[in-house]
């Protein structure tokens, strides 16, 4: 991981005893960001239009690409004008810059790459894949199994991280992402000749060695792609010069194993040289499989499908990400980009071995922003990023109130994660019935009390909800959001009585010093006069009735004090 470098305040993370920080300007820091589309900082002047758009919509982190083909369309010729031009204007919205580096690939592809390197296919191979009717042809994809592109790649992504060393003396730029969702389209493994001769070669004795010593702590889904591998060891040892089929099967999850070995190996080279120019914090994403819903090639545009070749094959999903783990250490975690997988499986997943979670890539609706709360609160996510944000307006992206919360409660988040107090995020999706909600509720354990959240009471239809739940002290919580009801039993086996003290609505006065001001006492309606807590949406709806019990959303901050009568 990262470590600071003193007397240049570099970014850098840091691990306390509740989480992972990352650290700006020396105090941890919660990105609130959004990304870019693809090509938007290949022009500062495009980006002109965009700088306002972002502050307005309570964005403190804007995530946006360096392509190799715009600083270095000659080869050993590197121009960073452009880029330079975006950082100060930066610098002058307030904003600060996670760099994307669309090196040797992106999306599983090598489409921003110098047009020097995509027409000289005999320094820069390509790989070769098959298509739907068995015959080969060749891919956009560079090979991996070839020198020149990982050291001209290197070079280049090197002499970025020199210039950001040189260049931005006001660390604008806090982290930087080294390629974009590597891995193969359109078939499980590179059958080019080199490929093949390698595939069909002894498997590297390092990694046998790795999966019989470390097979039971692989992730789940690893051991049941790989499983014949437990197998094979009762046959062979494990130096013998055995194919990849011999140790694995024939199988497109072998194919994905031995793809992502070398996929690993060749970022691992250009992000370790990159570290060792600048020592900020680096990180690779990754295109996750589609949920299994059907199975081959599926659509490449968006989701893709289930199978390697349908997702960038040996990019770092959970099937392999124990490898990339092992392999590329000078990146300090690896990011999924979440649209359409388990949410809080996925999320778990890339916390594998300790390590901090930040979500490059998620969806920009009101879908996306209610899980923004789980992956902060639960997850103690360093942030979690919708995509294309320069393409909506403030007024109709779903983060803006939600970060508008966040930012005035930063500090108290951040501290609550150093201080190891329990919190806790959740989302509620469009209710989908005509009455009630059936579904159960979500029960909490916190210290001597268990709390039941879930959606706002109304009377008429339920509405979607998302918040935080921070514990303060024994029994006194802060919850965030709305959309949402808690309910509080002591969770002592005496207990006869569980009720709420005080309730009271808070509005934030002092972000840096976490001074709340209370705005009203919740004694009645609101609190089903000490039954629960109830956390409005911003329009609840009434039903038929004619008696009017709730409000809209308030402050959307509520600090409750709860007690228990033991016998």
């Amino acid at each position: 991981m990262s470590s600071p470098q003193l007397g240049n305040h570099l970014p850098y993370l840091r691990k306390t005893e509740g989480a992972w920080e990352l650290i700006v300007d020396n105090e941890p820091y919660l990105i609130l960001g959004a990304e870019l589309h693809n090509s938007s900082m290949s022009s500062a002047r495009h980006m002109e239009s965009v700088w306002g758009k972002l502050r307005a919509m309570n964005i403190n982190t804007v995530l946006g690409n360096v392509s190799w083909e715009d600083i270095e369309r000659e080869e050993g010729v590197f121009d960073f004008t452009e880029l330079d031009k975006v950082l100060v204007a930066a610098r002058s919205a307030g904003l600060r810059m996670i760099l994307l580096w669309f090196g040797s690939f992106k999306n599983g592809s090598s489409s921003y790459v110098p047009g020097w390197v995509k027409t000289n296919t005999r320094r820069f191979p390509r790989a070769q894949i098959r298509n739907e009717y068995g015959a080969l042809r060749l891919s956009d994809n560079i090979s991996i199994f070839h020198s020149e592109c990982v050291v001209a790649d290197t070079k280049a992504f090197t002499e970025l991280q020199r210039h950001l060393a040189h260049f931005d003396s006001q660390r604008i730029v806090l982290m930087v992402q080294v390629q974009n969702e590597v891995g193969l389209l359109g078939d499980s493994r590179d059958r080019s000749p080199q490929a093949e001769k390698l595939f069909n070669s002894a498997v590297p004795d390092k990694l046998i060695k790795f999966l019989s010593s470390q097979f039971n702590d692989l992730h789940e889904d690893a051991k049941e792609k790989l499983g014949k591998f437990q197998d094979a060891l009762l046959l062979y040892q494990t130096n013998d010069q055995r194919s990849w089929e011999d140790w694995f099967g024939p199988s497109v999850y072998t194919d994905e194993l031995f793809m992502a070995y070398h996929y690993a190996i060749y970022v691992e080279s250009i992000a370790a040289a990159g570290k060792q120019a600048y020592g900020i914090p680096l990180f690779t994403n990754a295109w996750l499989p589609k949920p299994a819903v059907g199975g081959g090639l599926g659509n490449l545009i968006a989701a893709g499908g289930t199978l390697p070749g349908s997702y960038p094959s040996g990019g770092p999903i959970s099937n392999v990400i124990d490898i990339w783990h092992w392999l590329a250490p000078s990146l300090d975690f690896v990011a999924p980009d979440i649209y359409a997988a388990d949410y809080t499986a996925t999320c778990q997943t890339y916390k594998r071995g300790d390590r901090p979670l930040f979500i490059p890539e998620q969806r920009r609706d009101a879908h996306g922003a209610r899980r923004l709360w789980e992956a902060i609160g639960s997850h103690q996510a360093l942030g979690a990023c919708p995509f294309g944000i320069d393409s909506l307006e403030p007024a109709s992206f779903a983060y803006t109130a939600q970060y508008k919360l966040l930012a005035s409660l930063e500090t108290l988040i951040l501290r609550s994660r150093q201080e190891s107090r329990r919190t806790f995020g959740f989302y509620f999706d469009e209710f989908e019935g005509q009455q009630a909600d059936t579904s159960p509720p979500i029960v909490v354990s916190f210290k001597e009390f268990n709390l039941s959240i879930s959606r706002a009471f109304v009377l008429g239809k339920p509405s979607p909800g998302a918040g935080m739940i921070i514990e303060i002290h024994v029994g006194q919580y802060l919850l965030i959001g709305e959309g949402f009801k808690v309910e509080f039993k002591s969770s002592s086996a005496t207990s006869r009585f569980t009720g709420i003290l005080r309730a009271e609505e808070k509005t934030v006065q002092n972000a840096a010093t976490v001074a709340l001001r209370t705005e009203r006492v919740l004694n009645g309606d609101e609190t089903r006069s000490g039954k629960w807590v109830n956390m409005p949406s911003e329009n609840p709806d009434y039903g038929d009735g004619f008696i009017p019990l709730l409000t809209p959303a308030g402050t959307r901050i509520v600090e409750v004090q709860v007690y228990s009568i033991d016998e």
